[in-house]
């Protein structure tokens, strides 16, 4: 029967009959504590302790973790002893399951807190632990950025290097050349009137000098070139100042001093300013040698990175040719072209015969790899040497063989770019997926086939623009 079905007097003896009965069972749980171990770690990692109760069933219903129950648990003996003034808050009434006639057992859990040398402990290991995580990430970090420190340093080194690479070429070759002249003056040898004027080219530096070779039947070539790629008057003078890019067209004299076809030249000169003359004889078979001149003459007088010969029935967009050998102007003793190896022609009176052909081995064999003569350039250093070599270097019937000759044995680097070759059906669609051409003609007429007509209509399509010229950072 419920306590509420019996009368007051009942109620209020069986209630203070209840709270005796609580404490008493408290009283002895901690009592019990004190003299015996009868606790066990939980599950759940808290202490475990068990109560007998006696007669406890009939306040089973009625139980909760009263504040008198609290207080008991935080203000034990057992707590204050072993510094655990931690009790579980939520204390868990079970279902009192009858043990052996009347006894129930009332289940108390508790977390029993570390003492302070086990917290020390615990605490310095995780201290430890995470210093030592700590210190192996910093080093991992440092790693990281003595990594990029190295990498950075790498490449600092590698352009050092390459810079004093091309400068220690160059004053080889000023030495060379210097000396060249000395021994001729002494030896009382003549001297090129070139080679009497090398202060000239220590006026400045320009990054390129591109020597257009032409003959005196090509005006309408030449004026072509003038209304396309080639800038003119005072365009071209902002050109060679701004950028540093020099532009001339090639030409000797005829095998009559003074002639007819030389005043034509000179007429033609006075109206553009835009020829180089060269002490030598024009002629076909005479390129190899009209093509040594020039990189003579051009290298008095003018001091630059590089030296180009193209010819006069080539499209050439000036921006993307001086972008593309910029990247190159610290490497020393470069040849870039379109670099191909054709056959040894050894056939009389066919096309680019070959005289010499025993030289290269047997018939059908293949010339060395060489730039194609349409257009290529090489380095200050190159430059330099084929002027002071130049009595020794030995001249074959294609002036594009007779350069890749020259370098033969020599440390140079070899740099195929296709883009000095394009076709002019192809230029177009690749100007405009962004890889511009550098250089384009017909492979078919080893230049623009009806160059004087057509090479218009290849500039406008495959052309870069103006803007893009003086846009350019060299």
């Amino acid at each position: 029967m419920s306590w509420k079905n019996r009368g007051t007097e009942s109620t209020s003896r069986h209630s203070v009959s209840r709270k005796l009965t609580i404490f008493l069972c408290v009283g002895c749980f901690f009592a019990g504590m004190l003299f015996t171990d009868r606790g066990r770690l939980g599950d759940d990692g808290f202490q475990l302790y068990w109560i007998d109760v006696e007669s406890i069933y009939r306040v089973r219903d009625h139980f909760r973790v009263s504040n008198e129950l609290r207080a008991a648990c935080d203000n034990s003996p057992f707590a204050r002893g072993k510094n655990m003034g931690l009790c579980r808050t939520d204390f868990i009434m079970y279902g009192l399951p009858k043990i052996s006639g009347s006894k129930y057992q009332l289940s108390l859990r508790m977390w029993a807190v570390p003492e302070a040398k086990d917290i020390s402990q615990t605490t310095g290991v995780a201290n430890d632990k995470l210093k030592l995580d700590s210190d192996n990430w910093d080093r991992k970090v440092d790693a990281r950025g003595q990594a990029k420190d190295v990498l950075g340093e790498v490449s600092k080194t590698h352009h050092a290097i390459q810079t004093l690479d091309k400068t220690i070429s160059n004053l080889e070759m000023e030495l060379a050349a210097a000396r060249a002249v000395q021994d001729s003056l002494v030896g009382g040898s003549p001297v090129s009137q070139n080679l009497k004027m090398p202060e000239l080219a220590k006026k400045r530096k320009y990054l390129m000098v591109v020597g257009i070779n032409t003959a005196f039947s090509s005006r309408k070539r030449r004026d072509s070139v003038r209304a396309t790629w080639m800038l003119q008057g005072d365009k071209r003078k902002k050109l060679e100042e701004e950028k540093g890019i020099i532009i001339r067209f090639v030409i000797g004299h005829s095998t009559t001093s003074g002639g007819i076809l030389d005043r034509a030249i000179e007429a033609e000169d006075k109206k553009h300013g835009d020829f180089l003359r060269l002490e030598h004889v024009e002629g076909y078979l005479e390129l190899s040698a009209k093509t040594k001149t020039f990189f003579i003459t051009a290298v008095t007088l003018w001091d630059a990175d590089f030296y180009v010969k193209v010819d006069d029935d080539v499209h050439v967009n000036i921006a993307t040719l001086g972008g593309t050998l910029a990247r190159h102007r610290l490497k020393p003793r470069v040849y870039i072209g379109c670099m191909k190896s054709g056959p040894v022609l050894a056939q009389k009176g066919v096309r680019y015969h070959e005289p010499e052909y025993w030289k290269f081995g047997e018939q059908g064999n293949k010339y060395f790899r060489h730039a194609t003569g349409q257009i290529y350039a090489i380095s200050k250093d190159l430059a330099t040497y084929i002027s002071i070599n130049q009595h020794i270097l030995h001249k074959y019937a294609n002036e594009d063989v007779s350069l890749g000759s020259w370098f033969i044995g020599l440390d140079v680097e070899h740099i195929d770019d296709r883009r000095l070759c394009c076709g002019t059906t192809d230029c177009e669609w690749k100007a405009q997926a962004g890889n511009m051409c550098v250089a384009s003609f017909d492979w078919s007429c080893s230049g623009i086939c009806n160059s004087a007509d057509r090479i218009k209509e290849v500039h406008r399509r495959c052309g870069e623009g103006e803007d893009s010229l003086w846009a350019a950072d060299f």
